[in-house]
């Protein structure tokens, strides 16, 4: 492998999610993106492709104490329930830097909302770890800007 991987790679541990409306969120964790197109089985037992892509579900992992984001997100899980407003889905941009700093890859984020909120389990026995919320985010276009 040595010689065959370019500098100034991408690292996993340097990236952000923006979205619009929301303050900067601190994610400490988030699930990969798998953007897959949909798949029609022909009678002869092949594989082509259905022509459209499916939504895409991310989890994104914050303090719980980063009271301010919290609330963000909060308002917005609300807005995605029953009355949903017209304006619950959010776009969004997702920035992969790389190790120079500079935006290695960027994809735009489009329908993003939040439909799932899980949080730590609690342990009384635990050293004092902090606690923190998984959002689940639907996301309906994933689109490659950079």
């Amino acid at each position: 492998m040595k010689g065959a991987i370019s500098g100034n790679h991408i690292p996993v541990n340097h990236w952000e999610l923006l979205v619009t409306g929301l303050p900067p969120l601190t994610i400490i964790e988030q699930s990969g993106i798998e953007d897959e197109l949909e798949k029609i089985k022909l009678p002869d037992r092949t594989v082509a492709s259905g022509g459209n892509r499916g939504p895409v579900e991310v989890d994104v992992t914050m303090p719980m104490h980063h009271t301010v984001e919290q609330v963000a997100m909060e308002a917005w899980y609300k807005s995605s329930q029953d009355p949903i407003l017209p304006t619950y889905k959010l776009a969004g941009t997702l920035i992969h830097y790389n190790i120079g700093g500079d935006a290695g890859r960027v994809f735009g984020l489009f329908g993003i909302f939040p439909f799932k909120r899980t949080t730590s389990d609690l342990e009384m026995g635990n050293e004092g770890e902090m606690a923190t919320v998984v959002w689940s985010l639907s996301i309906d276009n994933v689109e490659y800007l950079k």
